[in-house]
């Protein structure tokens, strides 16, 4: 079996992680009938949430650990650490064990880049982010890939965030502008990616604020959950919605602050594959109420596998006889 750790992963060059993780994304997709699908698992506490992400089709079964703790950077640690494990469908044997903290953020990037491809205005070229956390620069880059940005609007509440940031994107020749709150930095944007943590229902910006931005495109993709959710309820009630799985966003994604039956929806893959339009007016708002689905992951890790990364160990000694597990064990009973 591989094990792929985070340094075997920060070897690869990020352009090209970016554009391979959308590539097999958009592959999957393109397949989306075929999988074995269902909304994580996830057991919730006051201060985070631990989740499990699985994903099969009739190759491999895959499955993410993900944890998600908003208040960790207090105590020097990251919010967000995650592991996964591809497996073969017809021993079960698991081929691939990696990291998948900074795969996390490549596959957040990825499908959010896909997203915009087919629900952004074509001539976009200002990005807004509202959370300048960990995820933000891969969604820069990722959207830098797809359209020709010239500006990024940016904020978050912890200065220091906003200054990370800054630094991290000094050299993408991108006008960076820092602003005070949510509201500024919407101004003008054409495409703006809503990326926060905090574990509570806020509003990062009035419906005001943007109703005369016409063709405005929300990548809506902070770390979600139920009771947890970023836009005002009136941005959701006048635009068209587009998420990954219903099934899960219902519980997680900003659809929770309407009411069952009251919205139409497009799942992402039904785009993809052409069976519904993407951007259909120019000036048409769209919100991609992204909740991060395991197909994601499930692309991220069928990549890595076709890549030459990672360690080789025996994980699994197999006993001479199949059925005799026991003979691996040193026995003194009896001595």
């Amino acid at each position: 079996m591989k094990i792929i750790t985070s340094q075997d992963i920060a070897k690869l060059d990020l352009n090209t992680l970016l554009s391979d993780a959308s590539k097999f994304l958009e592959e999957d997709l393109k397949r989306w009938q075929v999988f074995h699908k269902s909304p994580r698992h996830a057991i919730h506490y006051k201060h985070g949430v631990f989740e499990l992400m699985p994903c099969a089709d009739e190759e491999f079964y895959t499955y993410k650990y993900v944890n998600g703790h908003p208040d960790n950077p207090k105590q020097n640690k990251m919010s967000i650490v995650a592991t996964g494990m591809l497996a073969d469908i017809e021993t079960g044997y698991p081929q691939l064990f990696c990291d998948m903290t900074i795969l996390t953020a490549v596959r957040t990037a990825a499908t959010s880049a896909l997203a915009a491809k087919h629900l952004a205005r074509k001539n976009a070229s200002v990005l807004g982010i509202i959370g300048t956390g960990a995820q933000s620069e891969f969604q820069a880059y990722a959207m830098k890939q797809i359209f020709d940005l010239k500006t990024i609007r940016y904020y978050d509440r912890d200065p220091d965030a906003m200054e990370k940031f800054a630094n991290n994107m000094a050299s993408s020749n991108l006008e960076l502008i820092a602003c005070k709150n949510g509201t500024e930095v919407v101004q003008g944007v054409d495409i703006l990616t809503t990326c926060i943590c905090e574990k509570a229902q806020v509003e990062l910006f009035p419906y005001s604020a943007i109703k005369d931005n016409h063709g405005l495109f929300i990548n809506a993709i902070g770390g979600d959950c139920p009771g947890k959710t970023e836009l005002d309820p009136m941005v959701m009630k006048n635009a068209r919605i587009v998420v990954e799985f219903f099934e899960q966003t219902k519980y997680e994604g900003e659809i929770q602050n309407l009411e069952e039956g009251s919205f139409e929806f497009d799942e992402l893959w039904e785009i993809i594959q052409g069976q519904k339009m993407g951007r259909r007016e120019t000036d048409d708002l769209i919100v991609f109420d992204a909740v991060g689905f395991a197909l994601a992951d499930y692309s991220v890790m069928r990549m890595l596998y076709k890549k030459n990364l990672g360690t080789e160990y025996e994980i699994f000694t197999s006993p001479k006889n199949p059925k005799d597990l026991f003979s691996l064990i040193a026995c003194t009973q009896g001595k």
